[in-house]
């Protein structure tokens, strides 16, 4: 089944407004930060290329013929250029190659000082580790730095000699076995002027003479001005790189008259500059509408994959809208506020929000609302935390389906804060459809089972999937039944899972594949869990669930919990069970979860690989502290696997009889 694409109209093709001029042999687009030029995979199909070609198609031209011969990072914004005949592409190849062209580029940097309003950035470029460049200064570039604060008659003359010297420079790079490059890294060349300085802050004009990778980026943080919002090179911080290419100037090759594209100036640079904090939504419901729009934008390539019909539309600042996020469900959309009560300081204007999110085209918008401290919440499905309707338009049936990576899951948009499935999850839930041919998987803390449809529709020979909620274990039993899965090869058990892990390693039972993702916290009438202080403990009861090779994945979305401590968490769970972990990898967020700039994920998520077992006392011990498996219930239990006692829950998940995972800001 081919599920219906959510909201088409959101997610074109390409913008027109993003045109900034087309004849015949150009056309020239404003690129949006955040998209490549040209993305190198086969398969993706959000870079600019592929959207423009499709937007072409649209429109009626059957070839969409377009010429590449300039690249913007895909976190640069501003003026991109593509030849629209075969004829034309000689003209302009030989501007480019011979750096003929113009190219004027707007950075923000901070730290300017008193620096002279006007120099020239002379470096050999070489590679660095991480995907980044080192800039190595040339010999007498602090000369050409101190000329540079003369007339700008004196300027012009170096703009000159500088362009004849990387001409020849040009041609050592096309020469045989790239020998500059081999004698010490590529020249790059990059003029700038100060355009405005406000306190510490400044926008520069830069106008590169060499076209390198990273070139700007590298040369002004070499010097001690990286530019804002770029992490890599150690920026400060900012929604987006704040960089742009401006202006292009070429002669046109039909006509060899010249020609200047330009492209405004986004509001962010202004806004950076002002140092001003802004509050995104009191621009009202346009403002919000705008932004939501932008959101969506970044989320092209998971809307248009063709195989997914619910995600996430704005996740928080990281988007720019902090304390809400809007999530997609085919054509229904959930929004969640999260902290601030209503009209307390910070809190989003709920009916400015909902009737934004209306504008986008939902056929209608249900609302949750997430107290900051999760301890008020004593029933998650009264009214004034989640309505069980829609508040705006109209409702969804009570059960929808959604598609994720083409599989089917049943949610509840109306069924209290929780819908039956974490979204943050759905690139995990891909990687344990990959891994899961052949395997015996084990799924804890289950919920509804969305990891177990993933390993059986990966083929995965059995599973287990184990949750207190009778609720969510009956929910999970209704997902595998709708992709086929046997009932007999993938048994779902209603326990506590602690105990269930004690009781399972007693009786021996081995597994190759483990999803361990628990609740931050969680309080039931008997027990409590935390994962900052109960993750280590539990982790070392799923490690020696592990047979030899077998791997784990661990997730948590603990905002006290930092990567490298979960890190940490996982070595000493894996040494206390007598497991060698041979490889702990991190796994990123999926695209649609943008962390808050400055802050690390909110969902951490690692795959352990261990090895044959380590000759240990702590693996002699594995289970010793469980007094027998506990009794079944009805029909549940796995093949060999301990059956289940009604345990009380220790990080019980969402259900009909299970207390809610405590939310957190910003996460799920």
């Amino acid at each position: 089944m081919i599920p219906r694409p959510s909201l088409p109209e959101l997610f074109p093709d390409f913008h027109p407004e993003w045109i900034l001029a087309e004849d015949a042999d150009l056309i020239v687009v404003d690129k949006p930060a955040g998209l490549s030029t040209h993305a190198p995979e086969a398969d993706r199909i959000d870079d600019v290329v592929t959207r423009l070609r499709a937007f072409l198609r649209g429109r009626g031209d059957a070839e969409a013929y377009l010429g590449i011969h300039q690249r913007l990072d895909r976190d640069t914004s501003g003026v991109l250029l593509f030849t629209r005949r075969r004829e034309a592409n000689a003209a302009v190849a030989r501007q480019f190659e011979g750096r003929t062209v113009q190219k004027t580029y707007v950075a923000a940097v901070s730290g300017f000082g008193d620096r002279a309003p006007r120099g020239t950035l002379r470096h050999r470029l070489v590679p660095a580790p991480g995907g980044a460049m080192r800039a190595i200064a040339e010999a007498g570039a602090g000369r050409e730095d101190r000329g540079a604060r003369r007339e700008d008659r004196g300027a012009r003359r170096e703009d000159r000699g500088a362009r004849r010297e990387d001409r020849g420079a040009g041609r050592e790079d096309r020469g045989a076995g790239g020998q500059e490059r081999a004698a010490g890294g590529a020249l790059a060349i990059t003029r700038y002027r100060l355009l405005e300085r406000r306190g510490d802050r400044a926008l520069l004009e830069l106008r590169p003479e060499t076209g390198r990778t990273h070139q700007l980026r590298v040369q002004l943080a070499s010097i001690g001005l990286p530019i804002v919002g770029d992490p890599l090179y150690g920026g400060a911080e900012a929604p987006r790189l704040l960089l742009h290419a401006a202006e292009l100037r070429l002669d046109h090759p039909a006509t060899g008259a010249s020609a200047a594209f330009r492209s405004q100036l986004p509001a962010a640079f202004e806004a950076w500059l002002a140092d001003a904090p802004a509050d995104p939504y009191a621009g009202g419901v346009a403002a919000v509408e705008r932004a939501m729009r932008e959101a969506a934008e970044r989320r092209y390539a998971v809307a248009r994959a063709g195989d997914t019909t619910a995600f996430r539309l704005v996740h928080g600042a990281g988007d720019g809208l902090p304390s809400l996020s809007v999530d997609l469900y085919g054509e229904h959309l959930v929004v969640a506020l999260f902290g601030a009560s209503e009209g307390e300081p910070g809190a989003p204007p709920r009916d400015v929000v909902l009737d934004a999110a209306h504008r986008l085209g939902a056929r209608g918008v249900y609302l949750k609302v997430r107290p900051k401290h999760a301890s008020v919440i004593v029933d998650a499905r009264r009214e004034e935390f989640a309505p069980r309707h829609a508040v705006r338009g109209e409702s969804a049936p009570e059960e929808l389906t959604i598609f994720e990576h083409g599989l089917p899951y049943k949610v509840r948009l109306g069924d209290g804060l929780s819908t039956g499935i974490f979204l943050d999850q759905r690139e995990n839930r891909r990687r344990v459809r990959e891994l899961a041919r052949g395997a015996r998987v084990l799924n804890l803390f289950a919920y509804t089972g969305a990891f177990t449809v993933a390993a059986v529709a990966g083929g995965a020979r059995e599973s287990v999937t184990v949750d207190v909620s009778r609720g969510a274990i009956a929910w999970a039993r209704e997902n595998l039944d709708a992709i086929g899965a046997d009932a007999a090869a993938h048994v779902v058990v209603e326990a506590d899972v602690f105990p269930w892990l004690k009781a399972a390693a007693q009786a021996g039972q081995r597994f190759d594949l483990i999803v361990l993702d628990p609740p931050s916290f969680a309080t039931t009438k008997k027990s409590r869990f935390s994962a900052a202080s109960d993750f280590g403990a539990l982790a070392a009861l799923a490690f020696r669930l592990l047979a030899p090779g077998g791997r784990l994945l661990a997730c948590t979305n603990h905002r006290g919990i930092a990567r490298a401590k979960f890190r940490r968490h996982l070595h000493e769970a894996a040494r206390e069970a007598g497991c060698d972990v041979v490889q702990m990898k991190d796994l990123p967020d999926p695209v649609d979860f943008p962390s808050e700039p400055g802050m690390e994920a909110h969902l951490k998520s690692v795959l352990a690989t261990v090895g044959a077992p380590a000759a240990r006392a702590g693996a002699a011990r594995a289970g010793a502290s469980a007094k027998g498996a506990p009794a079944a219930r009805a029909g549940a239990s796995a093949k060999g696997a301990p059956a289940a006692k009604g345990a009380p829950a220790r990080g019980a998940r969402r259900g009909a009889a299970a207390p809610a995972r405590a939310p957190r800001r910003g996460a799920r």
